[in-house]
């Protein structure tokens, strides 16, 4: 059977090009289907979200020639992380004791369209990678010899592999024939900027309060990223604020811990859904990043486990093509679905049951939550466990 490349990749984000950039030195030719614009990859506009990386991201990013093209001030200390249940002072607090570089603590935060675009400038000159922006697929057509896509321009190409990356709401998975576990939470997420006249100390704040959750993520000294999870619902609550009652109600939750406080940049709203797929792989193709699993914020591990996912699979892939073996046989996929399935299924479940402890308004739930939160502050083992989970992907 004779293919337009070896591997087809659909979605030109950071998990589909972080993959490619697996496989730069790798004779293996992959080509890549992107429905957005050339313009929208090579030059992503601000989109307000903010990503945590751990130090093993940073590793593997920095292996990739990702890590090298973020600019330095706009890579943010996250030493330390502090949980708040409703109206108590009482706090659950994460630190690194046991940092692996001194003062670096938890990890890191970068802007979203910032590691975009440093991934994008990993790849561009990759000799065995071509893309091919503003296109879509229509349907997907496996066998156990390839497959074959058929876009959205009538047009067909084949491939040994094909891999979706395209989002949690990944169409390519369902022409796959991969279902997929979905949680829709039935909640917004509002994301903005603000400054403020208080040091954050390098600090994550998590308050679950009643009826909706704030995050606070550190960057800058005096400037933090603010977000808000709030029922669908109530969204007006939050959008039909002017940027000054904004900055007040956000100051009011956190009881001026931040100081004076002011709106830097628009805010930007997006649907909250987890999602899990059933299984990573099937006949001649796979599932990487968002489209394998879609993580609640709550944990920060979405791109963290997306990176995993690509680093996982393009180092099985690029074994068994340096040794002259089949780069999709049945067996190589299954040991990388092994591999990611193992941490993902524990941390996705895990923040699902978190999610819904710690937004559930009746008594019991909140006593329960508070007794989590003693309990996990007070017994060291578990919550170095705790800690460890969430710096080591």
């Amino acid at each position: 059977m004779s293919f337009d490349a070896d591997i087809i990749v659909v979605g030109a984000g950071p998990a589909g090009l972080g993959f490619c950039r697996t496989l730069a030195q790798s004779p293996v030719s992959i080509l890549v289907l992107e429905k957005q614009s050339e313009e929208s990859v090579t030059q992503p506009s601000f989109d307000g979200r903010e990503i945590a990386l751990t130090h093993a991201s940073r590793q593997s990013m920095q292996e990739l020639g990702i890590w090298q093209n973020l600019p330095p001030n706009e890579i943010y200390l996250l030493k330390d992380a502090k949980v708040f249940n409703g109206t108590s002072d009482y706090q659950l607090h994460f630190e690194d004791s046991k940092p692996r570089i001194p003062g670096e603590g938890l990890g890191f935060l970068v802007p979203n369209y910032r590691i975009r675009q440093a991934t994008y400038e990993a790849v561009k000159g990759q000799k065995n990678l071509t893309i091919r922006y503003g296109v879509g697929v229509k349907d997907v057509n496996l066998s156990a010899q390839g497959a074959t896509v058929l876009l959205d321009n009538g047009k067909k190409v084949s491939a040994r592999l094909v891999i979706a990356a395209d989002s949690r709401f990944s169409n390519t998975r369902r022409q796959m024939g991969i279902g997929a576990e979905m949680n829709d939470f039935g909640r917004t997420v509002h994301v903005f900027r603000m400054r403020h006249t208080k040091s954050n100390e390098h600090t994550a704040i998590e308050c679950f309060h009643y009826g909706r959750t704030l995050a606070i993520l550190p960057l800058e000294e005096h400037l933090s990223s603010c977000v808000v999870t709030i029922d669908t619902h109530r969204s007006h609550e939050i959008t039909d604020l002017s940027p000054e009652q904004l900055a007040q109600s956000i100051m009011t939750q956190l009881e001026h811990k931040l100081g004076d406080m002011t709106l830097e940049e628009k805010m930007v709203s997006y649907p909250l859904v987890g999602v899990h797929a059933k299984r990573f792989y099937g006949l001649s193709c796979a599932v990487i990043g968002d489209a394998a699993v879609g993580m609640h914020p709550v944990t920060a591990q979405g791109y963290n486990l997306g990176l995993q996912s690509g680093m996982i699979l393009g180092g099985l892939i690029a074994e068994a093509a340096a040794a002259h073996q089949d780069i999709a046989s049945p067996s190589l996929l299954n040991k990388y679905e092994r591999k990611h399935m193992l941490s993902t299924r524990t941390i996705y479940h895990g923040t699902n049951f978190v999610v819904k402890l710690f937004t559930t308004e009746h008594p019991p739930a909140k006593l329960l939550r508070s007794a989590v939160m003693r309990f996990s502050n007070n017994f060291p083992p578990i919550k170095y466990l705790i800690t460890r989970q969430l710096t080591k992907v």
